[in-house]
């Protein structure tokens, strides 16, 4: 079971990747990973620094797959941001934005975390 969600987040990695290629961003790393959480895809949008979060569901029961970044999840990510940014040169413009798929229906939301 563990090695199919796997499969399936992989998938959903990808048609995000695709999504938002298509728009213009341009990959930076994937799946960055530290001792604070993970990072699905770190793009560039223009001047950008975009870190987002890619969400599969089957369905919108439960809220559906954007519903589901939770409080805790968002200050992960947020740390996890910070220590990849500890790595920068110089600190670019960065929000946080999300994939969902809920069945084969994609949204992207973008700048959804309120850094504090």
């Amino acid at each position: 079971m563990h090695a199919e969600k796997q499969n399936i987040g992989y998938k959903a990695e990808e048609k995000a990747l695709s999504f938002l290629a298509e728009r213009g961003l341009k990959v930076v790393e994937r799946n960055f990973r530290c001792r604070f959480g993970e990072i699905d895809l770190i793009m560039l949008e223009g001047e950008v620094l975009v870190f987002i979060e890619v969400r599969k569901r089957k369905n919108r029961v439960f809220g559906g797959a954007a519903a589901s970044v939770s409080p805790a999840k968002q200050q992960r990510l947020v740390r996890t941001a910070k220590f990849y940014l500890l790595g920068c040169a110089h600190i670019p413009v960065c929000r946080f934005d999300v994939v969902a798929f809920d069945g084969t229906e994609c949204q992207w939301l973008k700048n959804v975390i309120e850094v504090h």
